[in-house]
């Protein structure tokens, strides 16, 4: 089977930029990315109503500036749990990106389920693409303007209902419904709402494809990811070539390939591309194509996988690929786990009194103050008690013990004194904070000052 070199990828696309009118089409693949595009939405609609221990399970809090997450609740503190995800999220796509090529666009991307979900609504409504192409040649009457007007009501209601639960990870769900058509108090939300309704509206109803082929980054890198162990949509021209029309159940003339020139691989491509001219960068790896002329073969009688997922090499050397993006996946999964493992649930941070060193208090001893400032991270109510580490040299005035509820925060001022009158200069001590509900320890290295003799 002759194919394409990933390396040499066709730059030149045969896509124009009128509106593509992509044909419906149902299938093996078509089927599995139904699927998952339901799953999806489902959960992408039903995450918000989730509720753990009263709250929203998942809470993108701007103005306090956390994100919870069942029982994890990150702070800024935790930046650098983001740091990892964006890392693990990025090599998990290079990986996959490495074996199947761009399936993640085929099959998951929010931008071609929007897509293909508009335009299954305007095939309901329009008809065929060939009818929905011949009604926006027609003038202007009172059956293209019903089902104009209807089509793009209907997308517009899906556009907002997608914006409302977008913002629904911002804001609660009961205070965002409730509170939705309150204009004096929710102005800002409802611009929101109307900015991410706009924006859901024009890349699923109007940019569609053209995301795909001149917007996403993702597009234009992909092939260097590539290599001879990669799946891809691909054609077999051995077998395919020479194409020519013939009538079903007709003897196949001398000369001529199994593609019969139907043309039908191309009407199915949202992108609008002829996948028999080779490798393109804006093929998605969507498999519709796949579908449409297992259908024709089907019909003539002919074997399926004129086109289909290939590679360029025996799959027993698909090996390699785990050896880089899988090792590296796996490498930032495991630091993910071991920060989760090694996390605290309440931060301390320790300043120093600014306008002195220290100072002589009544007893006639050296004293530093210091500001301690305890944040309760976790999402329930901890006791913490400070103390200073065994030294007969040193003594805190005070133990603190205070109570703070999930998420609370609170500054305390302490003091440290010598336990004699002789001169110390500059010394280290350890302060710490213990979290008397699971006697968990947050140790602070610090300095004492006092005038050397």
């Amino acid at each position: 089977m002759s194919l394409p070199n990933p390396n040499q990828i066709i730059m030149t696309t045969a896509v124009k930029s009128n509106k593509i009118y992509f044909r419906e089409q149902f299938g093996y693949f078509q089927s599995i990315r139904r699927k998952l595009a339901i799953g999806l939405i489902v959960l992408f609609i039903l995450l918000p109503f989730v509720r753990y221990q009263s709250e929203a399970a998942l809470n993108i809090n701007v103005a306090a500036q956390t994100i919870r997450f069942f029982a994890i609740t990150l702070y800024p503190q935790d930046l650098m749990i983001v740091g990892i995800l964006f890392i693990l999220a990025a090599f998990m796509l290079f990986y996959i990106t490495r074996l199947y090529g761009r399936v993640w666009c085929g099959y998951t991307c929010p931008q071609t389920i929007w897509m293909l979900m508009f335009n299954w609504i305007e095939r309901r409504i329009e008809g065929s693409h060939q009818q929905s192409k011949v009604l926006d040649k027609s003038g202007l009457n009172i059956h293209k303007i019903f089902k104009k007007v209807l089509k793009h009501s209907i997308w517009l209601l899906i556009a907002w209902l997608t914006a409302c639960t977008f913002i629904s990870y911002f804001v609660p769900v009961e205070e965002l419904y409730f509170n939705l058509f309150n204009f004096k108090d929710y102005f800002l939300t409802q611009n929101w709402i109307i900015f991410f309704t706009v924006c859901t509206y024009i890349n699923a109803g109007w940019v569609r494809e053209k995301m795909c082929l001149h917007m996403c980054p993702y597009a234009r890198f992909q092939s260097v990811l590539f290599d001879n162990h990669t799946k891809l949509v691909s054609y077999d021209e051995v077998r395919g070539e020479s194409r020519g029309a013939r009538k079903r159940n007709q003897i196949k003339s001398s000369g001529l390939g199994d593609c019969i020139d139907c043309k039908l691989c191309v009407d199915v491509c949202p992108v609008g591309i002829d996948i028999r001219n080779g490798l393109q960068y804006e093929c998605i790896n969507c498999g519709l194509c796949i579908d449409a002329c297992d259908s024709v073969m089907d019909s003539f009688n002919y074997p399926r996988g004129l086109i289909k997922y290939n590679n360029l090499t025996d799959p027993v050397y698909r090996w390699k690929p785990h050896l880089t993006y899988g090792s590296v996946t796996l490498l930032a999964f495991l630091s993910l786990l071991i920060w989760i493992i090694n996390r605290s649930d309440f931060e301390v941070d320790l300043q120093r009194d600014r306008n002195a060193l220290y100072r002589v208090n009544y007893a006639g001893t050296v004293e530093n103050t210091y500001t301690i400032k305890v944040l309760n991270k976790s999402q329930n109510a901890k006791e913490f008690q400070v103390t200073l580490q065994d030294n007969s040299e040193f003594v805190l005035e005070k133990q603190p013990i205070f109570r703070l509820l999930g998420g609370q925060s609170k500054t305390q001022v302490i003091s440290v004194s010598s336990n004699s009158n002789q001169p110390l200069g500059k010394k280290q001590i350890v302060l710490q904070v213990t979290d008397l509900t699971k006697q968990n320890i947050n140790t602070i290295y610090t300095r004492f000052y006092s005038p050397k003799q």
